[in-house]
């Protein structure tokens, strides 16, 4: 499977990952995918915006995904748009 480069844009996922860090991921290709992985995925709302955020709770093949940033207004994720659906996952970092 090749591996992608994805680059980290803004602040919701600090200071595990910082703005303009590369991070490699794996395509998804329907693997498992597991509490506190990041994922790339589709915005929920605006499919011209590709997120990565920490998946912290999976129900029913959705997930719940969250910025690592302390701040809450740091972070647009599934505390705004709730759950995502797996299949709007892209890649998963390894």
């Amino acid at each position: 499977m090749e591996k992608m480069q994805v680059t980290i844009r803004g602040d919701s996922m600090w200071p595990s990952l910082i703005d303009g860090q590369d991070i490699i991921c794996s395509p998804y290709n329907g693997q498992t995918i597991s509490i506190n992985q990041v994922v790339i995925f589709t915005h929920p709302f605006n499919n011209s915006i590709i997120a990565a955020k920490r998946v912290k709770q999976i129900r029913d093949g959705k997930l719940f995904v969250e910025g690592d940033n302390p701040d809450p207004t740091a972070s647009d994720d599934s505390h705004n748009f709730g759950l995502i659906n797996v299949e709007s996952v892209i890649a998963v970092a390894d």
